[in-house]
């Protein structure tokens, strides 16, 4: 066997790719069908002979490798093996050369049966060895190429061209046959006779009979060639070959000791959009003298592996490779990547500019998870906002899934679900990439006397409350009373986070953003009193109590518009729920952030065009400090007021006095309100005035007209 004087003949093995699609169906047969059955199942692979720039000897599987026929007008067949295991420890545990030594039998099996004689594409065969892990859409796969370890053969020169041996007729009408051949497996393995100076292409079926030993005895090994459909594009022989060689030597042991010629027969393109053969190969083998009577033996000897063929990973070892699927896999990830569609688009064609990483990751509390909570959650989803947190001590009734557009009737039953943790709950259904939490709080409030019995209660609920400020980045007043809005907006200010405010009555609704205060030097009072300017600074923006000159008290008894009336037109609460969450995104998109300045009043002939905003407009246009929407005239109008000196909730006194006193001063305003009126000189204002004095004057001149 040795041949010092000549070298082994090289192939260029096969390099597998996986297209995305095989991995989808596999993971829907495995879910469906086998379950836990882990059989091996017949899958179908495919190649080519026709030549890729770049590619070389590429054998695919794709979802269609999984039909019952194959199913290419282009490419060639592989037959394959798929085995994969069910649990991670099976499939490094399985001994690997065992199992390529099964398979490889099976090909020379169907050598020996002459089940190659008929169909010669059973000699181009796979084997994908596998373990799917469907939780986190990773697989871990290993293909095998399976060809006779022993079977070596020489070359005694370079490889050369077909045109050094066929004219350009012969070469043309080579091409011709070829394309009207109709068994695609004599498209894989055929046979090339030269015969007055045509050429003749023979099947193998009909050129070796198996019960006869003397096959081609009657042919000149000098004008015949052994072709086949060939991927490789450079100078080796593509694997098949091997395989090949082994049909040949096992049914034509007249080979044996001679020199044979190998037609590589490969496929061009043309400039022209035609296909020539002009660039095959011709390869000159010299075969061992075997012994007739032990070939077998010698390339298959007892008590050894005989088969190799396991493909490298991307690393050049032996072993298996992974590919991660979860990005077109995983519902959450194909999800995310599908809701971001329509912010994606906006960016690229309308507003590059746009900044929606910064909007992702900014976290949301929502205060409040009723009809303006599940709007407001809804629309911030729909800028790809992906944390929300809800705050809420009520539960779901009966009456809130119709305008509460979070619920549903199975949320009411049995005393219904918190409403934070339902709304949480449910938003994830809506959009599983949301990181969604729910909080059962009940936000304390002044006026709203706290007893010995509560006070531990109390103090946790605002503990909780001012953490959940301090995580937060964006906070919206969404609750449906105005004592409820208080201490969010004192710890909104005091911590300079983003408040956002939005209000409903019948059919009327508020919506504002607070100003992000800082050290405040009485710039906005002096401006005012000299009515000189025409915008607010965003720092000295008012907060939603700064028009109060009273303390919030208990709104059970009857209600004024802007003190949340919870009876509405149905619209209302979407229209606002937009608005607010517009406005925070205006604000997001501003250069100056949350001190974007508010403008007294806006001419619509000045707002520049999107992507030509001035200097002090969002990329999305103006930031108003407030928009106050009417629906009985279907119109808005844009107020802006500065800081309050004397307000209740954002003034410098308050602020300072909850710094020194935190909770202790909190509970002093829940169980009287008035204090804040105190402390902020409000009452002063009252006494000076004598409010009481007047409307009883009112009165009595209305009793005596």
């Amino acid at each position: 066997m040795s041949n010092d004087n000549k070298n082994l003949l090289q192939y260029l093995a096969f390099n597998s790719f996986v297209n995305p699609s095989f991995w989808h169906k596999l993971t829907q047969v495995k879910l469906d069908i086998d379950k836990l059955n882990d059989d091996s199942k017949t899958i179908w692979g495919s190649y080519t002979n026709i030549f890729t720039p770049n590619i070389s000897s590429i054998l695919e599987v794709d979802s269609t490798s999984f039909n019952l026929n194959f199913q290419s007008s282009n490419d060639l067949p592989a037959y394959g093996v798929l085995i994969n295991r069910n649990t991670i420890e099976q499939f490094k545990e399985e001994n690997k050369v065992d199992l390529l030594n099964h398979y490889g039998s099976k090909l020379l099996e169907n050598i020996k049966n002459g089940a190659a004689i008929k169909n010669p594409g059973l000699l181009v065969n796979f084997l994908i060895y596998s373990f799917a892990d469907l939780k986190k859409y990773k697989y871990y796969y290993w293909f095998a190429f399976p060809i006779p370890f022993n079977l070596k053969v020489f070359t005694n020169e370079r490889e050369f061209p077909v045109v050094k041996e066929f004219s350009e007729e012969q070469i043309i009408q080579l091409y011709n046959d070829y394309s009207s051949l109709t068994e695609i497996s004599t498209k894989q393995f055929f046979f090339v006779k030269k015969e007055n100076n045509k050429v003749i292409i023979l099947n193998a079926e009909s050129t070796i009979k198996s019960e006869s030993n003397d096959n081609l005895k009657d042919f000149d090994l000098n004008l015949f060639y052994f072709a086949f459909a060939d991927s490789s594009t450079n100078e080796y022989a593509g694997w098949p070959l091997r395989n090949y060689l082994l049909f040949l030597l096992y049914y034509c042991p007249i080979l044996y000791g001679k020199t044979i010629k190998i037609l590589s027969f490969r496929l061009t393109p043309t400039k022209g959009g035609g296909i020539n053969c002009k660039n095959s190969l011709i390869f000159k083998i010299s075969i061992p003298k075997y012994d007739e009577t032990n070939f077998m033996e010698t390339v298959f000897p007892p008590d050894t592996h005989h088969w190799s063929g396991w493909e490298k990973n991307e690393r050049g070892k032996f072993g298996p490779r992974l590919t991660n699927m979860n990005t077109t896999m995983d519902p959450k990830i194909l999800a995310e990547n599908s809701v971001d569609l329509n912010l994606k688009l906006m960016k690229w064609r309308i507003l590059p500019n746009l900044d929606l990483e910064l909007l992702q990751k900014k976290r949301c509390l929502l205060l409040g998870a009723g009809t303006l909570g599940c709007s407001v959650a809804r629309s911030l989803l729909g800028w790809g906002v992906r944390n929300i947190t809800f705050v809420d001590n009520g539960k779901v009734s009966f009456s809130n899934p119709v305008r509460q557009n979070l619920y549903t009737h199975e949320d009411c039953l049995n005393g219904g679900k918190d409403k934070a943790l339902a709304a949480a709950e449910n938003l994830k259904k809506i959009f599983p990439g949301v990181n969604s939490e729910g909080f059962v709080i009940s936000i304390p409030m002044p006026g709203h006397t706290v007893g010995e019995s509560l006070l531990k209660e109390t103090k946790e609920n605002v503990e909780k409350l001012i953490q959940l400020i301090i995580d937060h980045d964006v906070i919206f007043l969404l609750t449906d009373s105005r004592e409820s809005r208080w201490l969010p907006t004192v710890l909104g200010c005091f911590y300079k986070k983003i408040v956002m405010n939005a209000a409903l009555g019948f059919d009327t609704y508020l919506v504002m953003r607070h100003g992000i205060h800082g050290d405040y030097e009485g710039e906005c009072s002096s401006l005012l009193k000299d009515k000189i300017f025409d915008v607010i600074p965003g720092s000295q923006l008012g907060c939603y109590f700064c028009n109060d000159i009273t303390a919030p008290g208990n709104t059970m008894k009857d209600r004024t518009l802007d003190q949340q009336c919870t009876v509405t037109r149905p619209g209302i609460s979407s229209i606002a729920g937009s608005l607010v969450v517009e406005l925070m995104v205006s604000i997001l998109q501003h250069k100056n952030g949350a001190n974007a300045k508010a403008y007294l009043k806006h001419d619509p002939n000045t707002i520049g065009d999107r992507g030509d905003f001035s200097n002090d407009e969002s990329l999305l246009g103006i930031v108003p400090h407030t928009i106050r929407g009417f629906l009985s005239s279907f119109s808005n109008v844009l107020p802006a007021t500065p800081k309050y000196d004397r307000c209740i909730a954002c003034s410098d006194v308050i602020l300072t006095e909850y710094e020194k006193l935190g909770f202790d001063f909190i509970i002093k305003v829940l169980n009287s309100a008035k204090i804040l009126e105190d402390l902020t000189g409000l009452s002063e204002i009252h006494n000076i005035n004598d409010l009481n004095e007047i409307w009883e004057m009112s009165d009595s001149e209305d009793e005596n007209t």
